[in-house]
């Protein structure tokens, strides 16, 4: 629980300066960026941008760069320091993922990753590099994926309720 408070936090204090909240995410954990970007700008008024929906974005840096640039590319572009990056991946191990992650820390953003124990695997690499690590403890990957959604929700409807919006 105390994660999910700490995560809190993070998202009122960029609402609060007015910065942006970059998600990111791959495979099947590519839709819940999509989705939580959606209802944060929706309801919560935030400035939200999904890297895994911008798919000529997406496709033209995984074509010059390579598919493990992916979000790198699409961050060195609308990222600025102060801003949130929140990672979607069920095992913690997308190379994409954590190339955009550490990108993110290396110009000052705050990172998420929320991540899973797929095969067992404690949050993957993911889990040891970003400043927050919420660890769904499944090793079940929808799990991890429902979960995922279910914590955008939460974090969603806390902050509505904190603005009361």
């Amino acid at each position: 629980m105390g994660d999910l408070q700490t995560l809190y936090s993070k998202v009122l204090q960029v609402a609060s300066k007015d910065s942006t909240v970059h998600f990111i995410g791959n495979g099947g954990s590519a839709a819940t960026p999509s989705h939580s970007a959606g209802d944060w700008s929706k309801e919560l008024g935030l400035k939200t941008i999904s890297h895994s929906d911008n798919i000529s974005s997406f496709s033209a840096w995984a074509n010059d760069e390579g598919y493990s640039h992916v979000f790198v590319g699409q961050l060195s572009t609308f990222a600025s320091e102060g801003d949130l990056v929140i990672a979607y991946s069920g095992s913690g191990n997308s190379d994409n993922v954590i190339n955009g992650i550490k990108f993110a820390k290396s110009i000052g953003c705050s990172t998420v990753g929320i991540t899973g124990n797929y095969n067992g695997m404690g949050g993957g690499k993911l889990a040891k590099i970003a400043d927050l690590s919420i660890i769904v403890p499944s090793t079940s990957m929808e799990r991890i994926e429902d979960i995922q959604l279910i914590i955008n929700h939460i974090i969603k409807e806390a902050v509505k309720s904190e603005k009361e919006l």
